[in-house]
């Protein structure tokens, strides 16, 4: 495939501080490519939001001025997801990227976005999880990887020591 021929790029962004490296990256990516830009946040579990591992840190700093209560309901999530996105596409300076807020299976969620919008290519981060954690959880970049036959381009965000 030749790189005139990516024209639209789904970035998929967690809710983990990286995601603003990712993000910025991708969107580097996809401008020089002359490409349009999808940003893609997944609400995988809602139960995961309302619990004590729950981090309220989401991507850019100064995110959460949403109300931490708008956060125990589906659609508090969802504009919280939605604003999260707004806040991105306002920081990247680009009026023309496209949003959406999707519900599943994270991995299946990425694919189906990306075939839905007829991406061109898959950007997104990979946390570097220990050996034993990835063989037994798994990780999202793996399954996309594993079921796509779109362009991926996967950012590590482990922290160098």
């Amino acid at each position: 495939m030749k790189t005139d021929q990516l024209k639209k790029v789904v970035i998929a962004l967690d809710y983990d501080p990286t995601a603003q490296k990712v993000a910025e990256q991708g969107f580097s990516l996809a401008k020089t490519l002359d490409a349009e830009v999808i940003l893609l946040h997944v609400l995988a579990d809602p139960t995961y939001y309302t619990s004590i591992e729950y981090s309220p840190i989401m991507g850019f700093g100064g995110y959460m001025d949403v109300a931490q209560n708008q956060l125990g309901t589906v659609d508090g999530l969802k504009s919280a997801s939605q604003h999260f996105l707004d806040k991105t596409k306002l920081h990247l300076n680009d009026s023309s990227i496209q949003t959406v807020v999707s519900m599943g299976d994270i991995a299946e969620s990425i694919l189906t976005t990306a075939k839905e919008f007829h991406a061109d290519m898959i950007v997104l981060g990979s946390h570097s999880r220990k050996w034993l954690e990835n063989i037994v959880v798994g990780s999202v970049a793996e399954e996309v990887l594993r079921q796509t036959r779109i362009l991926l381009f996967i950012i590590p965000t482990k922290k160098r020591s």
